[in-house]
């Protein structure tokens, strides 16, 4: 018996408004500027912190300007003006430092191959966020949420909204696993660009391969599509997947058996093992690329395991003292 669920791993990122993330790139792009006019004698950077704290500067004055409240027609003009304003003032002062830039990789780029290459992908990223600056603000254009980047250092985060009380969005990816009846963490994913429903299937294929003896899962409904109730029939003897919606006199019948509420009833206990993980760290991941994420979350579920081997041993030496402990009495 296995049971499956997935939660997300938050990445290490602040919240992704572009104005942010704007100056996240503009900071790398004069860090890699400098470093590689420094390595050629040039001292046309040498003033890069100070260029630096004058955009960060702007985007102070950005960030706290909000859009009127008023119902005065005027007043809500002259402050979408004011705030069009400001963003047209930091966009001009990043798009300055950003021409330079590009100067300085073209003259002295050719000779660091690496840094120049840093230094393209950071620009790359800059005229990404200045771009949807513009759109956003200044043609008050709706950016589709396919075009948005959430990190320009984590480029795999992604948006999720699961629906929890109290946790609206969480920046990161989802994690599937499935665990077995004596809580061991059997087969684990790291879900990237998929839906639950997605991974259904495939997972318990990859589970079954490395576990032929599996026999029966269960999931959440959220893992529910009527091909997914076909094809995961044909991999186990008993699947444990709750319709969506309103169920027919059938799917009632079904779901009344009492092997398939007992089942059900058991489902819950994987969310232990979630619980576990998170504590025990896998909350947010610390390490950095997707590499290092899948990396973060497998050495977690070993870690996790190993935890919980070393539980059933330690009840297995209590028995054993407690009985000898009785044989001497």
């Amino acid at each position: 018996m296995a049971r499956g669920d997935s939660f997300v791993v938050e990445t290490n990122v602040h919240f992704p408004a572009d104005i942010s993330q704007l100056y996240d790139a503009m900071r790398k792009v004069l860090e890699v500027c400098a470093t590689l006019s420094a390595l050629q004698g040039s001292t046309q950077w040498r003033q890069f912190s100070h260029n630096l704290r004058g955009i960060k500067r702007l985007l102070r004055v950005v960030h706290k300007l909000k859009k009127s409240t008023s119902k005065n027609p005027e007043k809500k003009a002259h402050k979408d003006q004011k705030i069009k304003q400001a963003h047209r003032e930091y966009l001009a002062a990043a798009n300055h430092q950003l021409q330079r830039a590009m100067s300085t990789g073209a003259e002295f780029g050719c000779l660091n191959p690496l840094l120049l290459s840093k230094l393209n992908h950071y620009v790359a990223h800059a005229e990404v966020q200045m771009d949807q600056i513009r759109r956003r603000v200044l043609n008050e254009e709706i950016i589709a949420h396919s075009e948005k980047v959430f990190s320009i250092f984590q480029p795999h985060t992604e948006w999720i909204s699961k629906g929890k009380a109290g946790v609206p969005v969480e920046l990161g990816l989802k994690v599937c696993v499935i665990e077995d009846q004596y809580r061991f963490i059997l087969h684990h994913q790291v879900m990237e660009k998929v839906t639950d429903s997605d991974i259904a299937v495939s997972i318990v294929e990859e589970t079954k391969m490395r576990f032929p003896n599996l026999q029966a899962i269960s999931y959440d409904k959220g893992f529910h599509t009527p091909q997914n109730q076909i094809e995961l029939k044909t991999l186990v003897e008993k699947v444990v997947l709750p319709k969506k919606g309103k169920l027919s006199k059938l799917d009632k019948a079904h779901e009344s058996e009492p092997e398939f509420r007992k089942l059900r009833r058991q489902h819950s206990a994987v969310e232990s093992a979630i619980n576990a993980l998170e504590v025990h760290g896998l909350d947010i991941c610390l390490d950095h690329g997707i590499k290092g994420f899948k990396r973060y979350v497998a050495l977690a579920v070993l870690a996790r395991n190993i935890h919980r081997f070393g539980v059933i041993l330690s009840q297995q030496d209590g028995k054993r003292q407690r009985g000898a402990y009785k044989k001497a009495a």
